[in-house]
Parts: structure tokens; sequence; C-alpha cells
């Protein structure tokens, strides 16, 4: 495909490492890079998630674990400090850790805070979390499933409904609902959000159904989306075929591909995408 001359900021991606029981570890994200440029992508905001499982569980990952993830992604940003930017992972279950995680990777550059499934969104153990995140503009991507009906093993999992409680209690922070195409019924996610300004779901995930978009669209603007892709690309690449496709304007697609991220992360955390943007939809987000 031929990438657009827009800016496009995948607002939720992953990186692996040589801790995390891959032996082609370097190749997914030697893929991810080039999948990225034939994209078009101009910054990938990428969490590393512990070991992924291979020495903690991913979901519950220790704190030597989520360390040396985020060691990883800040050695990853120093390389690549044109198109890379990171999100810190944190346990809430160590919260003590997690403060300290937070101060050390944002003092070095992290633009923004990752949660898992290790604790339900609205438990007060994440309420620290969300305090540094609107002190600081951090905006907080949270592990989501698209309407939890049970529980699921070695995980607890949260829904929609479950981050708008946490946001209504912190609602000078912004947070990312993970993957609205990512399991369960994203349909029950728009009511259980619509109401909280400071939830922008991202539109990665497995799920690429007809009409999910433009749903999304209606129920909560342009405005409260997000581009990303997660761990996979291909996903990505469906749903930005299909925001070219269903009918919107120029500056609703430009919100949607980088003037939203440009917006919620903190000042200058995209110049490329601020400075150079070429098409129709203005120089700055608003």
């Amino acid at each position: 495909m031929t990438p657009s001359p827009e800016p496009l900021i995948d607002a939720h991606a992953h990186f692996y490492h040589a801790g995390a029981g891959r032996t082609d570890w370097a190749d997914v994200n030697a893929a991810r890079f080039r999948a990225g440029d034939q994209m078009g992508i101009t910054y990938h905001v990428a969490s590393v998630l512990g070991s992924y499982g291979f020495t903690s569980p991913t979901y519950f990952p220790s704190p030597e674990d989520v360390t040396t993830g985020n060691d990883v992604m800040l050695d990853l940003c120093a390389r690549e400090p044109d198109r890379v930017r990171m999100f810190v992972t944190v346990n809430p279950n160590y919260p003590v850790h997690a403060l300290t995680e937070i101060d050390r990777c944002v003092a070095r550059g992290a633009i923004g805070i990752k949660l898992l499934a290790s604790r339900r969104a609205d438990d007060p153990l994440l309420d620290p979390i969300a305090d540094v995140a609107a002190a600081r503009g951090l905006p907080v991507l949270h592990h989501i499933w698209q309407h939890r009906r049970r529980e699921w093993p070695s995980q607890e999992i949260s829904d929609g409904a479950d981050l708008a409680r946490l946001a209504e209690r912190f609602p000078k922070a912004n947070f990312i609902l993970a993957h609205l195409g990512g399991g369960g019924d994203y349909m029950h996610t728009f009511p259980a959000v619509v109401d909280c300004p400071n939830i922008y779901p991202d539109l990665s995930g497995s799920g690429v159904d007809r009409g999910m978009l433009d749903a999304a669209i209606e129920a909560l603007g342009a405005e409260r989306l997000l581009w990303g892709c997660d761990l996979t690309m291909c996903t990505g690449l469906a749903k930005l075929r299909a925001l070219d496709v269903i009918g919107l304007s120029a500056r609703d697609i430009a919100n949607i591909r980088w003037r939203n991220a440009a917006r919620i992360f903190p000042p200058n955390s995209f110049p490329r995408a601020t400075r150079d943007t070429r098409s129709v939809t203005g120089s700055e987000p608003a």
C-alpha cells in the first residue's frame, strides 16, 4: 500500500525482548518497524509487558520483570528517538514499585502508563497511579475486555463499565480503553463510557466487524477515538483502510490518525507529527 502523507500515531503498540522466551523476538520487532513504514506510522507508542509470561505471569508480572521490560523500552526509545515513544508498564499489586517505576521512566522520557489485567480497573489500588497520571498529564492505557460477563483465568479482567468508574473518580486523568475490537461486545462499551469524556477507546484488536467504526463514531465522535494496532499489525491495517471508506471528513480521519493522541499525551510528545502535517486538516491539534 502507498501510505498517506498524513501523520499516523499507533497509540497501542508492543515490542518483545530477549527475556520474553522467543528466539525470534528481534525479527518480530523488525517486522513491526517494516510494516509500520509501509503503513506510514509516524510514531509507535509502545510498552513491554514484563516477560510476556516467560518468567512471571503475563498479567501479574513480577517487579523484576516489570523493571526489565521498562528498561528494554527505555533503550529502544534511545535508539529510535524519531519513531518510538514509551508507556511505562506497572503492576498495581506492587504500589510502591509502580510509583517508583513511573517516576524513573518519566524522568527518561516515558509519556504514558500501561496497566494490564493485574487488578480490576475500578479497584482502589489503582487510585495512586491515576492520581499521578492526572498530576503529570500522562494518559493511562488500560487492558480491557469488551463486556465482561464472567471471570477469566490468569487475569483480573475489566470492561468499559469498570474503567468508567475509575475515570469518574479521576476526571483530570485521561484513560485509553484498550482494543475496542478485542473480545466481547463492543456495543456494550459505548453506553458504558459515553458519559466519561476522559476515556478514549483505541481501535486495535482482532475484531474488524463491518459497522464497528461507524457505531463508535456515532456513539462517541471522532474526537474520542485513537488508532492503534496492539501486538499484531494486520487488524490495525484493516481499520486504517476502513477509515478512508466510511464517509468521514478529512478532519475526522486526522483526529483518529494522530490529532487526538497529540492532544492527550504530554505536549511535544510527537514533534514529527505536529511539525510536518501535510494535509488539509491544519498544523496543530486543537
